[in-house]
């Protein structure tokens, strides 16, 4: 597997998936779409088109995603902004959360000019030239997704699980535990992912 694009990378990313698309599968991106409309699936649920591409289709996890996506286009959806993501994720029972996130947010966002921040649906990842921390919520604690090619030694770090691309993780609980050991880990993230 190769490194993760960056966000500039992502358009021509598509391009080059959506040029190809007729020879990989024998349909173009507006054959595919009406496929998908015909389906019966909601189109507005990605999710579940996704799901339908790779049951019946046996598309590829790239091809699963743009084909979900324009298909959602097509019927209207529009992608949400970061920050619609982020408050969707922050919604509900993990509303509590949202104050710990904002304070991590702040801390790995000075980490450098470079650092981007990305919406997903179920988690929020910040980019370099790859994607070195990944933050998800439950009702009482964020777990940080750290990505290294050499982990620091620290008691904080588990093998990760998930969210994002990461190796290791962390838990937070409260706004105190953004110690200057959690934000080395995070420098230290930031340096190897740049």
């Amino acid at each position: 597997m190769g490194d993760e694009k960056t966000p500039r990378d992502m358009g021509d990313v598509m391009e080059a998936a959506v040029a190809n698309l007729k020879q990989r599968t024998g349909r173009t991106l507006d054959e595919w779409v009406q496929v998908v409309m015909e389906s019966g699936i909601d189109p507005h649920d990605l999710k579940a088109v996704r799901r339908w591409l790779k049951d019946e289709h046996g598309a590829m996890v790239n091809t699963r995603w743009h084909l979900a996506e324009a298909a959602a286009k097509a019927a209207g959806w529009k992608r949400p902004s970061v920050e619609a993501f982020i408050d969707q994720q922050f919604a509900g029972s993990k509303q509590g959360m949202r104050p710990l996130l904002d304070r991590l947010r702040a801390v790995i966002e000075d980490l450098g000019d470079d650092v981007a921040v990305q919406g997903r649906g179920g988690y929020t990842p910040f980019v370099r030239a790859r994607q070195f921390a990944a933050v998800s919520a439950t009702r009482s604690r964020l777990d940080v997704g750290l990505r290294y090619t050499d982990p620091p030694d620290s008691d904080l770090l588990v093998p990760s699980k998930g969210p994002g691309m990461g190796t290791h993780e962390l838990t937070l609980e409260r706004p105190e535990q953004i110690s200057e050991q959690v934000e080395e880990l995070l420098e230290v993230a930031y340096q190897q992912n740049g």
